[in-house]
């Protein structure tokens, strides 16, 4: 299946801001009150989508150099 850069630079766009912000959404939510195990786990939790945002940041940064012609997209 293929996709075009575009598309692929603005649905990375779209998952990378969905995914940071779940993250400062966990993150923000953590309570001093939370036992330590449960807020271990919500750290945990919210580092993963942290992560996820910069995987997608980087997917949007490649499909941007795509489409800016400072990469080649392969030819068939």
């Amino acid at each position: 299946m293929k996709i075009s850069a575009q598309f692929a630079f603005w649905a990375s766009v779209v998952f990378a801001i969905a995914c940071i912000a779940y993250a400062g959404f966990g993150f923000s939510s953590i309570d001093a009150s939370m036992s330590e195990s449960a807020r271990d786990d919500s750290r945990g939790y919210a580092w993963f989508w942290l992560f996820m945002g910069a995987i997608g940041s980087a997917t949007a940064l490649v499909s941007w150099l795509m489409l800016s012609g400072r990469i080649r997209m392969p030819e068939e």
